[in-house]
C-alpha cells in the first residue's frame, strides 16, 4: 500500500472526519486518496493559515480532532501562525505537509523549506519522514501526543517520493496508540481538601483545562459540595453558567467582570484547575499573590510554579483531580451550605455588572453584546480573535455551555475569527456559530467566507466596525500620547463589507442605528446562508483595563 493511503487509512481510524486544505503539487498523492475516502470530508480554504484556524475550530466545538493539509515551501510556512495560535490554548489539530523529494532536502530546490525545524517551537512534535516504512508509526505516534498531557498541534511533513513508495501494510492489523491521563495523588488531594476547609475565603480558579479536560459537571459538582465560589479565566468562560449562584465571573486585566476581580481579591487560597496564570490573567503578580496560598492543578507539570509560586501542585487530569477532590470532601464534612458573602453572590454580581444598555448613535459597542445576549444567548458558538472587540465580549458575553466560547487566547490572532467560525459549524451543524470581529480582523482572513459560501456553512459574521486598530490606538493614546497609522477609514470612506460578502456569495447589511441591530441579527439567523453584519459603532469607545486586578481603570 502507497504511504499516502496509508496515511488516509490512519486518519479515517483515528476518527478524523474533517480536513481543512489546499491541495498542491507536492501533496498531490495524498489527495488522490483523501477523494476516495467515504468518512473524510475536505472543504478547501482559501490560506493556509485559514486551514489551520478552521481546524482548530472544529477540534475546540466538538473535542475530536481535524487535520490541515497543505503544499510544501509558502503553504507549509503559512501554517505557522495557526499551530502557534492552537499550541498556546493546548488544542490538538494534526497538519500534514508535503515536501519535495528527499534527494532535493537541503539544496534550496523548488519550495522546499525544512518546515520542520521552523514549526518546532510551536507544535508538541514534528517529524519529516524519511524512512517509508516507518510512516505508520510515526503518524500514530503523532495522534497519541497530539491527545496526551497537554494536548497541542503536531506536524507530519511527507516528501513526495515518500507519499509514492509502496510499504508493508494491514489497516486490520494497525490501531490508535493508547494514552494515559494522569490520576492525582491521594495524599495531595487530602492535603488540598485540608487547606480548603481551613481557609477562610477559598475560591475556585476554572481555567480552559476544565473544559478541555470534559470537567465541568465534576466542577460543579464539587464547588456546590463545599459551597465554593468560583472564578473563571478567559479560556475558562462557559465552565460554569453566568447565572450559578457560585459563579463571580472572570478575573484578569482585561477580559474580566469586576465582581469576578473582586471575589478573587477577597480570597485567602486559590484552587487553581487547568490554568497557566498567563500575564493578561494575573497582571502584576505581587498584587495577584498578595495574601493568598495557591493550589494548582495542572496536567503539564512544567506548568506548576512557572510563573507563581504554588503552595500546593498537583499534577493530574482536571477531571479526575475534581472527582477526587469530591471524594475526598465527603470524608471530611457534610455538604456545606453557603455562608457569609457567598450567600449573596447572585445579588453581588448583578449590581456590580457593567452597563451594556446605550440607546447612543453612533452605537456604543456594548449595546452590540447586549442584543447578542439577549437573541442569541445560550444556543450560539462563539469564536473570537483579537483586539477591543475580544476584550469587549470577554467583558459583556455571556456563555452558558463549554465549548460554545472560542477565543484566540494566549496568540491574539486576528484572522481566527471566521475560519475557526467555519469549523466549528462543520463540527456541530446543528449549533448556531456567530464570528465576533473587529474591521480589521476581518480583513486578515476574510476569505474564508468563500469557503462558507462554496460548502453551504451559514455561519454569522459580526462585525464591530470602528475603523481603527482600536486596542493599539489606546494603547497608543492613552500611553504615549500619539495616534498614528491606526486609523482604517480612508478617503471619507471605509471598506464596503457588504459588497465583500455579496462577491463571496453571502448576504449581509450594514447597521448604524442601535435599534436596528436586533431586526438584522433575526434575519441573519434565518438566512440560511453565510450572513455579515457590519455595525458601525463610536469610534474611540476605550475598553476597561488595567496593569492589575485590583487597578483595573473603567470607562463608559
Amino acid at each position: 500500500m502507497l504511504v499516502a493511503e496509508v496515511l488516509v487509512k490512519i486518519l479515517e481510524s483515528e476518527g478524523v472526519r474533517a480536513v481543512f486544505g489546499i491541495p498542491g503539487a507536492s501533496v498531490t498523492p495524498v489527495y488522490k486518496y483523501l477523494s476516495l475516502s467515504k468518512k473524510i470530508s475536505h472543504y478547501t480554504a482559501r490560506h493556509e493559515e485559514g486551514a489551520a484556524h478552521a481546524a482548530d475550530g472544529y477540534t475546540r466545538a466538538s473535542g475530536n480532532i481535524a487535520c490541515c493539509i497543505t503544499t510544501s515551501g509558502p503553504g507549509a510556512t503559512n501554517l505557522v501562525t495557526g499551530l502557534y495560535n492552537a499550541q498556546i490554548d493546548s488544542i490538538p489539530i494534526v497538519a500534514i505537509t508535503g515536501q519535495n523529494n528527499r534527494s532535493q532536502l537541503g539544496k534550496e530546490a523548488f519550495q522546499c523549506v525544512d518546515i520542520v525545524s521552523t514549526v518546532r517551537p510551536y507544535v508538541k512534535g514534528a517529524w519529516c519522514v524519511t524512512e517509508p516504512s516507518r510512516a505508520p508509526g510515526i503518524i500514530r505516534e503523532a495522534f497519541r501526543l497530539a491527545r496526551s498531557g497537554r494536548p497541542g498541534p503536531v506536524l507530519i511533513d511527507l516528501p513526495l517520493d515518500v507519499q509514492t513508495t509502496d510499504i508493508t501494510y494491514d489497516p486490520e492489523l494497525d490501531a490508535p496508540l493508547p494514552w494515559d491521563k494522569p490520576e492525582p495523588n491521594p495524599r495531595q488531594v487530602k492535603k488540598a481538601v485540608e487547606m480548603i476547609l481551613a481557609a477562610k475565603s477559598p475560591v475556585i480558579l476554572a481555567g480552559g483545562g476544565v473544559i478541555i479536560a470534559g470537567a465541568t459537571r465534576e466542577l460543579l459538582e464539587f464547588a456546590g459540595y463545599l459551597s465554593l465560589p468560583v472564578v473563571t479565566t478567559y479560556m475558562g468562560k462557559g465552565s460554569i453558567p453566568p447565572d450559578h449562584p457560585l459563579y463571580c465571573g472572570q478575573v484578569g486585566t482585561q477580559c474580566n467582570t469586576p465582581f469576578g476581580n473582586k471575589a478573587f481579591l477577597e480570597s485567602d487560597l486559590v484552587l487553581g484547575i487547568g490554568c497557566r496564570f498567563n500575564d493578561r490573567h494575573t497582571g502584576n503578580v505581587d498584587v495577584y499573590t498578595r495574601g493568598r496560598k495557591f493550589i494548582h492543578i495542572d496536567i503539564e507539570p512544567t506548568q506548576i510554579g512557572r510563573t507563581i509560586s504554588t503552595d500546593l501542585g498537583i499534577v493530574a487530569d482536571a477531571r479526575l483531580a475534581l472527582a477526587a477532590l469530591l471524594e475526598a470532601a465527603k470524608t471530611k464534612t457534610g455538604k456545606r451550605d453557603p455562608r457569609g458573602w457567598v450567600v449573596r453572590i447572585p445579588e453581588l454580581r448583578e449590581k456590580s455588572e457593567r452597563r451594556v444598555q446605550f440607546d447612543d448613535i453612533p452605537i456604543k459597542p456594548h449595546r452590540v453584546f447586549h442584543e447578542i445576549n439577549e437573541l442569541l444567548g445560550k444556543d450560539t458558538i462563539f469564536t473570537v480573535g483579537c483586539g477591543v472587540v475580544q476584550i469587549w465580549s470577554g467583558q459583556f458575553q455571556k456563555t452558558w455551555r463549554p465549548r460554545y466560547y472560542l477565543p484566540s487566547g494566549g496568540a491574539g490572532t486576528l484572522g481566527f475569527e471566521i475560519p475557526a467560525a467555519v469549523g466549528a459549524k462543520i463540527a456541530n451543524p446543528e449549533a448556531r456559530v456567530c464570528a465576533i470581529v473587529g474591521d480589521g480582523g476581518f480583513t486578515f482572513q476574510g476569505e474564508a467566507l468563500a469557503m462558507a459560501c462554496q460548502y453551504g456553512i451559514p455561519i454569522i459574521v459580526i462585525i464591530i466596525n470602528n475603523g481603527y486598530l482600536g486596542l493599539i490606538r489606546q494603547n497608543q493614546a492613552l500611553n504615549y500620547g500619539y495616534e498614528y497609522a491606526v486609523d482604517l477609514w480612508y478617503n471619507d470612506g471605509k471598506i464596503d463589507f457588504v459588497r465583500v460578502a455579496s462577491g463571496y456569495g453571502a448576504r449581509g447589511e450594514r447597521v448604524t442605528q442601535p435599534e436596528e441591530i436586533k431586526p438584522a441579527l433575526v434575519r441573519a439567523l434565518h438566512a440560511g446562508v453565510p450572513y455579515v453584519l457590519d455595525i458601525i459603532v463610536e469610534r474611540k469607545t476605550l475598553c476597561s483595563m488595567g496593569s492589575s486586578i485590583d487597578a483595573i481603570q473603567e470607562y463608559a
